[in-house]
């Protein structure tokens, strides 16, 4: 974050810089229309709390298993933080000019967000670093928007600062969530005793509820050309979204039966996608839960049973904010 205030202070101490040195240059009447790319990479600002993974809560969490008492002990836990809003964006703009000094501005984008951790839980054997249980989660955003705007800027000949404002409109995004786990135990099978061996991989997405936005941005155009400019910008943008429902897109859950005598694997039960049930696989978010919502009533080993396992589970509305404080690069045709 510190990187970033004196990137960020650097760059207006630049244009400052060029604003003052071009006050006593030539205002130009500029080209009606414009076209621009632009590509770059923003941070994250004001982060908060992840949403939960299915039933497992946005901690990073370390256990002890206690094979003698049969107790699970927490021996470590925190919170985790962020945002989606680190990541990279590209984008294509149309402008039109309508006087020397104010202009419109329609862009679309693509972003692609980092990869946030989501959840962990380590469990291990008490006295040992044997790890008998884990599971992990990672998030990401994929998002299209639609970025109207106002430009105002002093129509300064060379250098031309600007200011830019206006909204954000997401048209498409994904929050894709991908979790490993595996988990160690034991049973008596056939009056033998065996060890079981359970690895699950698991993918999600999650699609948002419609959602507007707020832009900003301070920038500096460099002519290059006769029809051609470079511009450098930075921009915050907040864009807070919440769910709206998520569907499992891929699952494999393999658990190997192995013989604690022999060490060799006596059977293997799989599950994947075709045989979990319409409300595993789907879920539909509410305001508030209550007696007509369809939630968990139990629960053995991974597989969840509800109300009705038929139609799409529910679970509380989540909220991300895909926005944040980042630098632009790109350049600018002018017709």
């Amino acid at each position: 974050m510190k990187s970033l205030t004196l990137l960020t202070t650097l760059f207006l101490t630049v244009a400052s810089s060029y604003t003052l040195h071009a006050q006593d240059r030539k205002i130009t009447v500029p080209s009606k229309f414009y076209v621009k790319i632009a590509g770059g990479y923003f941070f994250s600002v004001f982060p908060g709390e992840f949403p939960k993974v299915g039933s497992y809560e946005p901690h990073d969490e370390r256990k002890e298993y206690n094979s003698s008492t049969g107790t699970t002990t927490t021996v470590s836990e925190k919170v985790l933080t962020g945002s989606y809003g680190a990541g990279a964006r590209g984008g294509l703009s149309f402008g039109w000019n309508i006087n020397q000094y104010i202009a419109v501005e329609a862009a679309f984008n693509y972003y692609h967000s980092k990869k946030n951790l989501m959840t962990r839980e380590v469990t291990v054997l008490a006295g040992s670093s044997t790890e008998l249980g884990r599971i992990e989660s990672h998030g990401y955003v994929n998002a299209i928007d639609f970025a109207p705007g106002v430009v105002i800027h002093p129509g300064f000949a060379k250098v031309d600062p600007y200011v830019r404002v206006g909204l954000v409109v997401p048209l498409w995004g994904e929050l894709k969530i991908h979790t490993d786990a595996n988990q160690t135990g034991s049973a008596v099978v056939g009056g033998s005793p065996v060890v079981t061996k359970t690895t699950i991989s698991r993918d999600e997405r999650v699609d948002p509820n419609v959602t507007v936005g707020f832009q900003g941005a301070f920038g500096i155009v460099f002519p290059v050309a006769a029809k051609l400019d470079v511009f450098v910008e930075t921009e915050y943008r907040n864009i807070p979204v919440r769910s709206k429902k998520k569907e499992v897109t891929a699952y494999d859950e393999t658990t190997n039966i192995i013989s604690s005598t022999t060490g060799q694997v006596i059977a293997t039960q799989h599950r994947g996608l075709a045989d979990m049930s319409t409300a595993e696989r789907h879920t539909e978010y509410q305001t508030t839960l209550d007696q007509n919502s369809n939630t968990p009533v139990s629960q053995s080993g991974a597989k969840v049973t509800y109300k009705d396992d038929n139609k799409p589970s529910n679970d509380l509305k989540s909220y991300i904010n895909i926005g944040g404080l980042g630098g632009n690069v790109g350049l600018r045709w002018r017709f």
